[in-house]
């Protein structure tokens, strides 16, 4: 069956599905212009032209494929630029008469012509020298953009994403460097917008680029740097791997991209930089599928554990599939799933900790291990967790959101709304404006979180977590009946999950909807017979009906359960009916929330 899409580079005994183009001259006669255009381009553009490993620097070779989807990308700056080159071009080699017949003419007019190529090539040199500090501004801020799947085969981009994913996560490393999330950077991948909207609309002034081919047990990965305010293409280079090496490849290219923008990296980041270590094909591969896969359905969750599981048997000192299977595992306790906590939260602690025992610089690991300190009320030590992890990870979003949850439950809503601000500047576009307008909701300030939370839908409207958050927003603004099909919708999109009927019994309470409001209730009392479900979502509904006795009775019941509703009880305003109760403040108090960190 033919292929359109290009191929890997072959192995030694392997004859690939194209033939490459091995000269100048051939590459030039593919694309139809001359040899000094294609190495200009080469040069200057990134046109993806490979060099054999030897000496000959003329001896090059490139895939057609390749060459295709490359000027596609680029057509019409291309166009443009040969317009201007030829129309630059004498014409006076299409005159047969005149100066062009006397030796003495011609001789006069090549004189004149070096004369005047060397007075332009001078005042060239000069302006650039002297213009150079002012129109390459440093680079203090980049993001990766999808790597384009090339392989021809479309259940790859599960490899060209987890490649893109694991690439960031090393430039995230760089305190130096403002490197944008992978959820905002997503929405970009086959886009047909230019290097400069892109730019504009994350806020960067570079954008790395490319592509990735994999066949069999060989990756290529094309790389280009591109600066975002003129879209100048100002490197590129391509890494041809074993499979088993693609760590080494992240993190060569990663090292690439931090030389050419000239950030200042310290000893400690040069190492996590580089660190890398062989990776067996078939563990790497169950691991990317594992990541890959998104959502928070009980499905999907064990989809992932099951292709984490199977990387560990396959590997057990690899760190990631365990750092891996303890974030699945952390989405099946989540209130959305409602896995058991005192089943699931053991494995989440096992697996982070096996992951930091492998490899102490997780940033990630230590994160997440915060977050579990956090649902278990150890304050202190998870405070210096999300610490570390942001010492390790400067960029990590995961890590600022922790902190500002953390800073939010103990009151601190000022300082939260700082780290969380830092995450949105990392993640402009992607969904941690939901944490924004979470903390908003518990100062009170319900308009802003509404506009918050909308802003994130406006750009993912199908975004279940901030769809739930906007039913509380609106409830907690009053508005109940506007947060009713909101909250519905949620339900059906979250098929039914505990964490989703809560708010909607919530808001049918507050509507005097009661008939509905019990009816949710008793469906999650009936689940807590045969599943899991939280005690902590039955606090809310019970006192939007104003049964204060019985919320109590499941506020006791959340205690004992650790649930992660009560890491909010100092600032929830769901909770204000009963603020003033001694029961609410003997809570508080056993909860470790009673004092000031």
């Amino acid at each position: 069956m033919k292929d359109p899409s290009p191929v890997s580079s072959p192995e030694p005994s392997d004859r690939p599905p194209e033939a490459p183009l091995d000269s100048w001259k051939e590459i030039a006669s593919y694309v139809k212009r001359h040899v000094s255009t294609v190495q200009r381009w080469e040069e200057r553009e990134g046109m993806p032209v490979h060099r054999h490993v030897h000496d000959k620097r003329g001896s090059v070779y490139a895939f057609s494929s390749e060459l295709d989807a490359w000027l596609q990308s680029r057509g019409l700056r291309l166009e443009e630029e040969e317009k201007e080159r030829l129309a630059e071009t004498p014409v006076d080699a299409e005159d047969d008469h005149g100066p062009r017949g006397t030796p003495w003419a011609r001789r006069w007019l090549v004189l004149g012509g070096v004369a005047a190529l060397t007075l332009l090539a001078v005042t060239y040199v000069m302006t650039r020298s002297r213009a150079g500090g002012a129109t390459r501004p440093k680079i203090k801020s980049l993001a990766v953009l999808p790597l384009k799947n090339l392989s021809g085969d479309p259940a790859q981009e599960y490899f060209a994403d987890g490649l893109t994913e694991e690439v960031i996560g090393r430039l995230s490393m760089i305190r130096g460097l403002r490197v944008i999330s992978r959820t905002s950077v997503m929405p970009f991948k086959d886009t047909h917008m230019s290097a400069p909207e892109i730019a504009k609309k994350l806020r960067v002034d570079a954008l790395v680029e490319g592509s990735v081919i994999r066949q069999g047990g060989r990756v290529r990965v094309h790389a280009q740097l591109i600066r975002g305010a003129t879209d100048e293409h100002f490197w590129s280079e391509t890494y041809d791997r074993d499979f088993g090496d693609a760590l080494a490849l992240e993190s060569e290219l990663a090292q690439s991209v931090a030389r050419k923008v000239e950030v200042t990296i310290t000893g400690k980041e040069h190492e996590r930089l580089v660190a890398a270590r062989h990776v067996s094909p078939e563990v790497y591969e169950s691991y990317l599928k594992g990541q890959f896969i998104q959502g928070y359905r009980r499905a999907d969750v064990e989809k992932k554990i099951a292709y984490f599981e199977e990387a560990i048997n396959k590997d057990s000192m690899f760190a990631p599939a365990y750092l891996g299977l303890a974030n699945a595992y952390a989405d099946l306790g989540s209130t959305f799933v409602g896995g058991p906590t005192e089943e699931v939260r053991p494995k989440v602690i096992s697996a982070a900790r096996k992951a930091l025992e492998l490899d102490p610089q997780l940033a990630e690991a230590h994160a997440l291990l915060a977050e579990q300190q956090q649902d278990q009320w150890q304050w202190a030590e998870a405070g210096a967790e999300y610490k570390r992890a942001l010492d390790l990870k400067p960029n990590d979003v995961a890590a600022h959101v922790g902190l500002a949850n953390w800073l939010l439950c103990q009151g601190r809503i000022d300082e939260a709304l700082t780290w969380a601000q830092r995450a949105r500047e990392l993640d402009p576009l992607g969904i941690s404006g939901v944490q924004t307008g979470w903390i908003l909701l518990f100062a009170r300030r319900y308009d802003e979180a509404i506009r918050e939370v909308r802003s994130v839908l406006a750009v993912h409207p199908d975004y279940d977590y901030a769809l739930w958050s906007l039913g509380f927003a609106l409830i907690g603004k009053g508005q109940y009946e506007d947060a009713i099909p909101v909250l519905e919708r949620t339900v059906t999109m979250m098929e039914r999950s505990p964490g989703s009927i809560e708010p909607l019994a919530t808001a049918y309470g507050y509507a005097g909807r009661r008939t509905e409001a019990l009816r949710l209730i008793n469906e999650l009392k009936q689940r807590r017979q045969t599943s899991y479900v939280s005690a902590g979502v039955l606090i809310g509904p019970y006192l939007a009906l104003g049964n204060y006795d019985e919320a109590f009775a499941w506020f006791e019941r959340a205690y004992q359960e650790k649930s992660e509703t009560l890491q909010y009880l100092k600032v929830n305003p769901f909770f204000d009916p009963v603020r003033d109760d001694p029961r609410f403040a003997d809570l508080l108090r056993r909860v470790g929330l009673d004092q000031a960190r």
